[in-house]
């Protein structure tokens, strides 16, 4: 196994609140700057969509104040109903992001709209989107299977909502209060399970915390919406990659700056300090009212096996499961999930592409409709290893990084699909090693 070390200031600016800063500029008064926007593949997709219903989109490069170059991106727009009808279908590419959040915004915008996908999100179910705007007095129709294309007959005379999430999505809370910020009166979202609050932050939006843990997010409609600047800080999720690569590896040390640290996004760190890892946190400050801060790590030889099943970790962790479940199979030998049955309907069946990969690499594995166990390693496979990504960047990322460690050639089958959210990957990977 290769030492990798090194200072990391180049992790992806984070897809969440990049999605989310294009999306609330598209709906206020005024012109909204984004600083460090992500150049994702996902990323680009809204912008595009946005542009493509008529709101102004410029993208150009600054310098930042360490030396890095940074995505900027200024939107203009006069506020709610500033969307004009689409002349054609909505290409939304992979990022089932741009399509469910664009979904709100359109359900409220008085013409007909569609949005389509590429073959793996045209496979992904829709009819969580449809649910509450169809509630809300939306028209919106999807194919026989519950998938995209996802055909929208806005209104201008959507009604307001009590919505109870039936899963943990912060994509359906984000498309119900899009769609509620167009309402005359007051709209509620109750969320039994906390995800991910970007949404409220950047919206200000009002939040109660029950005694029994659930929240109520309220959204009062119509308000004026006034542009404001937002600067995205690094994703935390990308930044887990590179946390296995430093746990993983022999005598390695990377310090990550500048990351998210909103605690509904890394809770993933939580559990691997409570498994052993070496991780450490530190310059710990607010910026655009996210907590942001520097993550240290260290090779870790006696990482525990992971065991996820409550409902708030696996809420908390589901984006990272995939890079979990490598890190923890190949640290310990072993991993078991539970409860995860949302991981059936990312870009691909996450559970199924883990457990396939897994056992070609010579695990000895087990799948549950909700999850899966690693049992321990059977043999030891040191010949060349086709590995399937499944259109699936984190997939492909993961086993990227399981390359590290597994004592074979690991040929993935689109290494490609790493820059939907983290373009510079294997750039920086090379960058570590030392």
């Amino acid at each position: 196994m290769s030492v990798f070390q090194g200072e990391v200031s180049t992790l992806p600016p984070d897809k969440s609140i990049s999605h989310r800063a294009a999306l609330i500029g598209a709906l206020a008064d005024g012109t909204t700057e984004i600083t460090n926007f992500s150049g994702g593949y996902d990323n680009q997709s809204t912008l595009s969509v946005l542009q493509d219903a008529g709101i102004s989109v410029r993208q150009e490069s600054l310098a930042a104040g360490d030396g890095r170059i940074v995505r900027h991106v200024v939107i203009e727009s006069g506020g709610l109903w500033s969307f004009r009808q689409p002349l054609a279908p909505l290409m939304c590419n992979n990022s089932g992001s741009t399509m469910r959040m664009m979904a709100g915004i359109l359900a409220a915008q008085p013409f007909r709209s569609e949005l389509i996908g590429d073959a793996s999100l045209m496979k992904r179910p829709m009819k969580r989107v449809a649910d509450p705007l169809r509630q809300m007095g939306a028209g919106i129709a999807l194919s026989d299977s519950g998938t995209a294309p996802v055909v929208i007959t806005g209104s201008r005379e959507l009604k307001p909502i009590e919505y109870h999430l039936p899963v943990p999505s912060a994509q359906v809370k984000s498309l119900v209060a899009f769609a509620a910020l167009h309402v005359d009166g007051l709209s509620k979202i109750i969320e039994p399970v906390r995800s991910r609050d970007h949404t409220e932050l950047m919206l200000g939006l009002e939040t109660i915390d029950r005694p029994d843990g659930v929240r109520e997010i309220i959204i009062d409609g119509r308000r004026p919406l006034a542009a404001r600047p937002f600067s995205v800080p690094a994703d935390p999720s990308a930044a887990c990659f590179m946390i296995a690569l430093g746990l993983l590896g022999e005598r390695s040390e990377i310090v990550l700056r500048d990351v998210c640290l909103n605690p509904t996004r890394v809770a993933y760190i939580e559990v691997l300090q409570e498994a052993g890892a070496g991780l450490g946190i530190e310059n710990v400050r607010s910026e655009g009212g996210e907590p942001v801060g520097d993550i240290v790590v260290r090779s870790c030889s006696s990482l525990r096996p992971l065991r996820i099943s409550d409902h708030g970790i696996v809420a908390g962790v589901i984006d990272e499961v995939p890079m979990l479940a490598v890190l923890s199979a190949f640290a310990s030998g072993e991993f078991e999930l539970h409860n995860a049955a949302e991981l059936r309907t990312k870009e691909s069946d996450r559970i199924d592409a883990l457990v396939v990969n897994l056992e070609r690499l010579g695990f000895d594995c087990e799948q549950y409709p909700d999850g899966f166990v690693v049992k321990g390693r059977t043999k030891s496979n040191t010949e060349e290893v086709e590995i399937e990504c499944y259109d699936d960047h984190r997939i492909a990322m993961s086993f990227a990084i399981a390359a590290e460690a597994a004592g074979a050639l690991l040929r993935l089958s689109d290494r490609q699909v790493a820059g939907v959210s983290f373009p510079n990957f294997f750039t920086l990977i090379d960058t570590l090693r030392q």
